[in-house]
């Protein structure tokens, strides 16, 4: 893979142990004291050095923010390997350097967000021309790192409409550096609004440019689609929790709200959320489609989480998923980049070779009709009532269980004092909040049916599941294409077992165990893997596998509902839902899109991508 521009050109660029030149120059750490957060924009991510000295900062300061947003683009990213290489003669920053490349994979054009410290440190790193990029976002930056250097005139620091770009997300008084100091720099800054100085310091920092935004006009900001008012941390009741709540509430609590989750069934995960282990993989399409794009940022998401707070093996476990594709859609963009092999790729002999070996499934006969399969890299199964139950731990969150809410109710006309009050059923008020955030399913629409029309469909879904037995031809890994099929996962008795599924019923948000789901699943898998299905038939005729059933809920376009009901009349009145049957995919990015837009941050994906899942999108009928 090529190097950013600069060390192509200047490989001794390479060894330069990293200097905190931006980091000064911004007033850093000193102008970050006692913040909520500071949002850091720079438009060259090159070896991440200026990165992990920011992150290093941070990490040894009693008086850092709670969040360190770090926005940064680059037009074609190092290898992990050379990231490594360029932070080994810095001590300090080799471990950070090490946790960066660790999530240093799968960058394909666009945003991807990559979460340290618990996710009080966030990157969020776009892959492609800057100045593109950059009008896919909407925040007001507090640094600036503008990219370039002395050594270099090829670079496209003094492009005006990168430095424009770059300008619209800035506020007055935003601090800018850059070792780039040619006039044609200096000139389009000002031009811009920023007022410049160059700056000459004693080794090693030496000379530098020096500005701060301070426009004599008053800039026009780009209309935001993605946007709330801005929220101070305070109350916040969640309804649900499940998949959506939990990771709404973790995202919140975070960020320093005291956070009250309400359920009505007696524990974490106790609707759709239940299931007993759920496939994660990556949607693919000839088009990479809106879905394919959602469901990698997606499973990025849940993946950091699922590695930095639950038990490999026993929790979840990143083993790849073999897909098959019974008919010609499904294939991989045309174009596919190299990046994209670490999320899905041809399958390859090792994949098909060790199925046939452990099921007795010739190649050919997985490769229907010379349709290649497919081999998910980033795939594999999480249990998510352990990633709910994980989520929900946070500093920050109360769990009430067994509580049923009936309707919400406004303390008074909206005002800055004003709050919710979560009522029961006989009007009686179970908590107060000033946010309320409605993720309950299916049963979200009926509590605010009196204010809109939440689209929502339920989908009553049934999976079969029992233990592995030694007679049992089972995969290697996770297999999907007509049903997904676990091979084997821990059950809550610590017995492996294996899982097939799920049956799709519109209109129905019932919950009951149908026999006649059974037989369809078991039709399924043996189209699937039929001598897997052949091992099994026994244990179906005798009808002794276990079944599992639950509601899930879409949208009308199947992706999630994120945002807020309408903040005019009902301001502090939220929504994360239809989640579908990719809750395990979405709900922690939502739960970070709904943070990140109620808090003016940087939004973790891009926002046309962010505006397809935003509750706006729907027009109500009251």
């Amino acid at each position: 893979m090529l190097l950013p521009a600069t060390f192509r050109q200047h490989p001794d660029l390479l060894l330069t142990p990293a200097r905190p030149v931006f980091l000064h120059g911004c007033g850093l750490p000193e102008a970050w004291a006692g913040q909520a957060q500071w949002r850091i924009l720079e438009t060259g991510f090159g070896l991440g050095l200026n990165f992990l000295v920011t992150w290093l900062a941070w990490k040894k300061d009693p008086e850092r923010p709670r969040l360190l947003h770090f926005v940064s683009t680059e037009a074609s990213p190092a290898s992990a390997t050379e990231l490594l290489r360029a932070a080994a003669e810095q001590p300090d920053l080799l471990p950070l350097a090490g946790q960066l490349g660790e999530q240093w994979h799968g960058l394909l054009p666009g945003f991807h967000r990559l979460s340290f410290e618990d996710g009080h440190v966030l990157l969020t790193l776009g892959i492609g021309d800057a100045k593109t990029l950059l009008k896919e976002q909407s925040f007001e930056a507090d640094s600036v790192y503008l990219a370039g250097d002395k050594l270099s005139n090829t670079l496209d620091n003094c492009d005006p409409h990168l430095l424009k770009a770059m300008a619209r997300c800035c506020r007055r008084g935003t601090r800018l550096v850059s070792l780039a100091m040619s006039s044609s720099v200096i000139d389009g800054l000002t031009q811009c609004g920023f007022e410049v100085t160059q700056v000459s310091k004693p080794p090693p920092q030496g000379e530098r440019l020096q500005a701060h935004f301070n426009p004599h006009w008053e800039p026009k900001k780009a209309a935001n689609p993605i946007k709330a008012k801005p929220h101070t941390p305070a109350r916040c009741a969640i309804i649900g929790a499940g998949l959506a709540g939990a990771a709404c509430a973790a995202s919140l609590a975070r960020r320093g709200w005291q956070v009250t989750v309400l359920d009505a069934h007696e524990s974490a995960a106790g609707g759709a959320s239940a299931l007993p282990a759920g496939m994660l993989a990556p949607h693919i399409s000839p088009d990479d489609s809106l879905l394919s794009r959602l469901s990698r940022n997606g499973l990025r998401a849940t993946w950091q989480v699922a590695k930095t707070q639950l038990l490999a093996d026993v929790d979840w476990q990143a083993s790849g998923v073999l897909q098959r594709r019974f008919d010609a859609s499904g294939g991989l963009p045309i174009h596919w980049p190299e990046a994209g092999e670490d999320w899905s790729r041809l399958a390859g002999p090792s994949e098909l070779q060790a199925l046939e070996a452990a099921t007795g499934s010739a190649a050919p006969s997985i490769q229907c009709d010379d349709i290649p399969a497919l081999w998910h890299a980033a795939g594999g199964w999480i249990k998510p009532k352990r990633l709910v139950q994980a989520l929900l731990g946070a500093p920050g969150i109360t769990t009430r269980f067994g509580v049923k809410v009936a309707g919400l109710k406004r303390s008074s006309m909206p005002s800055p004092d004003s709050f919710w009050q979560v009522l029961d059923a006989h009007g009686n008020c179970i908590v107060e909040a000033e946010l309320v955030i409605l993720a309950a399913g299916f049963e979200s629409a009926g509590l605010v049916k009196t204010h809109a029309n939440l689209p929502l469909q339920a989908i009553r879904g049934q999976v079969a599941w029992d233990a592995v037995t030694e007679a049992a031809a089972m995969p290697p890994f996770p297999v999907n294409g007509h049903g997904s099929f676990i091979p084997a996962f821990l059950n809550d008795d610590g017995k492996p077992s294996w899982l097939m599924g799920a049956t799709f019923e519109r209109d129905s948000n019932h919950n009951d165990i149908r026999e006649k789901d059974q037989r369809d699943i078991f039709e399924r898998l043996q189209r699937l893997l039929p001598v897997t299905a052949g091992a099994l038939k026994a244990s179906f005729d005798a009808d002794t596998i276990q079944a599992w059933a639950g509601v899930r809920c879409v949208s009308p376009n199947r992706l999630p509902i994120v945002g807020p009901l309408d903040e005019a009349a009902f301001p502090g009145l939220c929504v994360c839902t239809a989640l579908g049957s990719r809750g395990l995919s979405f709900a922690v990015l939502c739960g970070e899109l709904l943070a990140a837009s109620l808090h003016a941050e940087p939004l973790p994906i891009e926002q046309r991508l962010a505006q397809s899942l935003w509750l706006s999108r729907h027009h109500f009928s009251e």
